[in-house]
């Protein structure tokens, strides 16, 4: 369980550093919008973040994605809100 913590935190941290630095391509037309990455890549944009985080579980059954919003103001809520499993609780 420590091990998926850690590998999942590693995931949003690598993913959070590509994403900043590709901000002022993605800003314009995609401002308010919600990217899913994985591996540091943009795997896709979605209009709400309940579209991208329905679109993760299906793609990735390991968990080990993230998902921001595209947006000039920091938002960084810390690893739980974004890499934690919703799942697990069900």
């Amino acid at each position: 369980m420590a091990e998926d913590s850690k590998a999942q935190q590693l995931e949003v941290s690598s993913n959070y550093e590509s994403f900043e630095k590709k901000l002022d391509d993605l800003i314009g037309a995609n401002e308010g919008k919600w990217a899913l990455l994985r591996e540091g890549d943009i795997v896709e944009i979605f209009d709400t973040v309940r579209d991208a985080h329905i679109a993760a579980w299906k793609l990735f059954s390991d968990d080990k994605f993230s998902v921001q919003e595209i947006t000039k103001k920091p938002v960084d809520l810390g690893f739980f809100s974004y890499a934690g499993n919703p799942r697990a609780s069900q």
